[in-house]
């Protein structure tokens, strides 16, 4: 009968289980005693990171002390932290603007509703912080600078597309497109009072008058 012994192998937290000398095959298994930390998670840290303190806060360093977890598995995932902040800037660009976009129209409805769904979710507070953040970051860096530009005419093509499908006059559905994208992002920078109403009433109010037939 086969004999084995098994070891725990600290650095690598898993169970290795072989033959004892003299038998004719060595039989080696592995089980993780802990789960990876996922790609998405790093992803979603460095974001949160990005939304608080701007890309400078978005620290290997930082965010394995975040996750609880050793910076050497970030390099399991990343060549490095340029890789890194082009994939957070993929996955804002797939969550902000590409998913939405496709969300809006799976739900059917005119070209007024899916505007009103759009509205919706990137209304939603951890979209805009990030939103926000990468806008600022923009404004040092050309090559993030180019990639919200091509973001932004994707939006805008959008709008417009909404827009034209129940408006005809070319300088209304252009106006029309560039209010309702002001209003989306500058909401953020207007701290006036609305005798009446709260800010998002007045919001949602100028969001409908945008949409009227």
């Amino acid at each position: 009968m086969a004999r084995f012994a098994s070891i725990y192998t600290v650095p690598y937290r898993i169970f290795v289980r072989y033959r004892i000398k003299g038998s004719r095959s060595m039989e080696v298994t592995g089980i993780p005693a802990v789960a990876r930390t996922t790609r998405a998670r790093w992803i979603a840290a460095g974001l949160e990171a990005l939304a608080e303190g701007g890309p400078d806060a978005v620290r290997v360093e930082t965010l394995a002390a975040a996750l609880g977890v050793t910076k050497g598995g970030f390099y399991g995932h990343f060549d490095g932290r340029a890789a890194f902040l082009a994939e957070m800037l993929d996955e804002w660009e797939r969550r902000c603007t590409t998913e939405v976009i496709a969300q809006a129209n799976a739900g059917g409805g005119d070209a007024a509703d899916r505007i009103r769904r759009v509205g919706r979710m990137t209304f939603s507070e951890d979209l805009h912080r990030i939103d926000l953040a990468i806008r600022a970051w923009a404004n040092h860096d050309r090559s993030v600078a180019t990639r919200l530009r091509r973001v932004d005419n994707e939006r805008m093509t959008f709008l417009r597309t909404m827009f034209g499908a129940f408006l005809a006059d070319p300088d209304e559905i252009e106006a029309r497109s560039m209010l309702t994208f002001a209003l989306a992002i500058g909401r953020h920078f207007i701290v006036a009072d609305h005798p009446g109403y709260t800010t998002l009433e007045a919001i949602q109010l100028a969001g409908e008058h945008l949409l009227r037939p």
